[in-house]
């Protein structure tokens, strides 16, 4: 299975929380992110959103169906992510789009299998992919990418 973490762009810092949007800069790191991701991505794969207007904006640079997944709000757990993704098992690759310090929890857990942070910059991905060797799961970090390094 592959399963990539795309952090929400920059938002303005107004509120209420689910209410904030991308700055012109945010709109600018979705769309040079989704013009690196689009070609790369699995043609079956299954995007999924946070509610927040901040998220809703990233996933719309790609101009691709998603669906927008309440338990992926800010606040999210770790546990909350991986099982809306369906994490090892589903049988078909997914992209969340998403809120830190959550999506720092899940890529933490992925690497090391324990809990703890790391820092996902604003509009970057992080994509793993799981395998199975000598009947022991894998995880492979396969690329970590931010929109200011395309």
């Amino acid at each position: 299975m592959e399963l990539i973490l795309w952090r929400h762009a920059e938002a303005d810092d107004s509120s209420p929380d689910l209410d904030r949007e991308l700055t012109g800069r945010g709109r600018k790191q979705a769309s040079r992110m989704a013009d690196w991701l689009n070609p790369r991505l699995p043609q079956d794969i299954h995007v999924l959103v946070s509610p927040a207007a901040r998220a809703l904006q990233t996933a719309q640079a790609l101009g691709r169906y998603y669906d927008r997944v309440p338990a992926l709000a800010p606040g999210a757990s770790a546990e909350d992510v991986l099982a809306a993704a369906g994490w090892p098992d589903a049988a078909y690759p997914v992209l969340i789009v998403g809120h830190q310090p959550t999506l720092g929890q899940v890529a933490m857990r992925l690497l090391t299998g324990q809990a703890g942070d790391l820092a996902v910059k604003k509009g970057g991905i992080w994509w793993f992919q799981s395998r199975e060797r000598a009947g022991q799961l894998q995880v492979v970090l396969r690329t970590v990418a931010a929109p200011d390094w395309l």
